[in-house]
Order: structure tokens, then sequence, then C-alpha cells
């Protein structure tokens, strides 16, 4: 059924979201400084293109510079993304087949709020 899900997400979401991400890490990584943005974009666009059978968790080792990137993240983009994801789910909730991609686009949304300091883990 996740294969079934991630097909269907990867139609109509998911090859949207993962570019936005993907071009959103290649302009972070054209500065130095907001590499470490550019990778979490990455990885963020890697779990947006198939996030069936996956989950986020907070990595509980990240110190103090995972904090400040994340506020820093999260007043610069992180706010817009997640609008992007509540609006983008709402047509999704609407329609009968799309209530689990509804569901996951929701899912997306802490890991775009706040991005630095978390892993994408298989479910098993």
């Amino acid at each position: 059924m996740r294969t079934i899900l991630n097909v269907i997400w990867l139609v109509f979401a998911g090859i949207w979201l993962a570019m936005g991400y993907a071009l959103a890490g290649v302009i972070c990584c054209i500065l130095i400084i907001t590499i470490p943005f550019g990778i979490a974009s990455f990885r963020i666009a890697a779990y947006a293109l198939w996030p069936f059978g996956r989950t986020v968790v907070r990595d509980p080792d990240a110190g103090v510079f995972s904090l400040l990137g994340n506020i820093i993240w999260c007043v610069v983009a992180g706010i817009w993304l997640a609008i992007g994801h509540v609006v983008t789910s709402i047509p999704l909730f609407i329609s009968i087949i799309g209530i689990p991609l509804g569901v996951a686009n929701i899912k997306l949304i802490p890991v775009s709020l706040l991005p630095l300091g978390a892993r994408i883990v298989d479910n098993d």
C-alpha cells in the first residue's frame, strides 16, 4: 500500500515539492554560510519525493548551532513552507482519494519548520 500511495503522491505533489526543495538547496549551497540549510533542503527534497513509510526523528545530540540555525530557518523560510504545505493539503483533503496525501503533506510541516537536527528514517 505504501508503494501505491508513494506513486500517487509522486504524481500529484511529490515531484513539485522535491523540485522546489532541491532548487532551494542549490541556492543555499551557493553561499558558504548557508550550506547547512542547503543540505537540509536536499534531505527534505528526498523525503518529499517518497514520504510514505518514512518518518522524522529528532537527534538528541543536536547542539546549540542546530537550535540557532532552526530559528533562522524558521523565520526566513520555515513559516512560508509550512503555510504552503497547509494550503496545498486543503484541496487534497477535499477529495476522497487525496486524504492520505493531505496527511502526508501535513506530516512534512515539522521538518520544513525545523530541519536542522532532524533525521529521516524508515518506519521499519
